[in-house]
């Protein structure tokens, strides 16, 4: 008869249930499109745990602006001016992470006919190639060390569609894939990954639509939010970057490492529908 199998030990952190462990002092995480927006709130989030944080942007004065406002966190934030369509760039960044937050992104709302194909070609590089290609160059030292957190920044609009925003749609769908396929390869490593999938974020990628949204309907920019942008949302209001910045250091932390290859969603009950 073979001997009985025992399961493995939960997490020593886990001894202490009532005390959430978010010391990340140690840890390199790397942040996309951390200029503004959620992608600012990770990073400083990420820093006030005591993480070295490589804040990535194309925009060097919301970089300068970022950095100067982690002044005295426990955790440091240094600026990396990039711009995500240099798809090599991109994966040497993430050489040696050891957390890495898939946040980049841009939005263009226009039917399907009057899209531009070049536009459609430069989010879906933005949003799902460059998060591949940053994947790719940070596993190796995660598998290395048999620990890693991989956190893409999806959407409600990885689960649901809306029209108008093709290009969008579909790259936030297939970040949902390629997260699910990374829990699948880093589970048996100690690599996690989920995707964290909001409604619509207090941001100016969501200030900017309200105005597109209006063009496209055919309605005032006032009457955007309630009847088009939160319609579908019992909770009628915008999410915080910061609530969001929250999750996603959840997922980083002891608590969460059975929590692999399926989306956090914070979308007000838009998907219970």
């Amino acid at each position: 008869m073979s001997a009985p199998t025992t399961a493995p030990a939960a997490p020593a952190a886990l001894q202490h249930p009532a005390a959430l462990a978010l010391d990340l002092a140690g840890r390199t995480a790397v942040v996309t499109g951390a200029a503004g927006g959620i992608g600012r709130a990770c990073a400083l989030r990420l820093a006030a745990a005591g993480a070295r944080v490589r804040a990535v942007d194309r925009a060097a004065e919301g970089l300068e602006e970022l950095a100067a406002g982690a002044a005295g966190l426990p955790g440091t934030v240094e600026p990396r001016l990039l711009d995500l369509t240099d798809l090599d760039a991109a994966e040497e960044t993430a050489a040696g992470a050891d957390i890495l937050v898939n946040n980049a992104g841009l939005q263009l709302v226009r039917p399907l006919e009057d899209f531009p194909p070049e536009v459609f070609h430069t989010v879906l590089t933005v949003m799902l190639e460059a998060p591949f290609r940053l994947i790719r160059g940070a596993l190796p030292h995660m598998y290395a060390q048999g620990w890693g957190r991989v956190v893409n920044l999806s959407s409600v609009h990885g689960l649901r569609a809306s029209p108008f925003k093709s290009a969008y749609v579909a790259a936030k769908h297939g970040l949902e894939g390629l997260s699910k396929t990374a829990a699948l390869e880093g589970a048996p490593h100690g690599v996690t990954s989920n995707c964290v999938s909001p409604g619509y974020v207090r941001t100016p990628l969501v200030e900017r639509q309200v105005a597109d949204q209006a063009a496209a309907h055919g309605i005032p920019e006032e009457r955007v939010l309630t009847e088009i942008l939160l319609r579908d949302s019992a909770l009628k209001r915008l999410v915080e970057p910061e609530e969001v910045a929250e999750a996603v250091l959840y997922l980083c932390s002891p608590q969460a490492a059975f929590i692999t290859g399926t989306s956090l969603v914070l979308d007000g009950g838009w998907t219970a529908h």
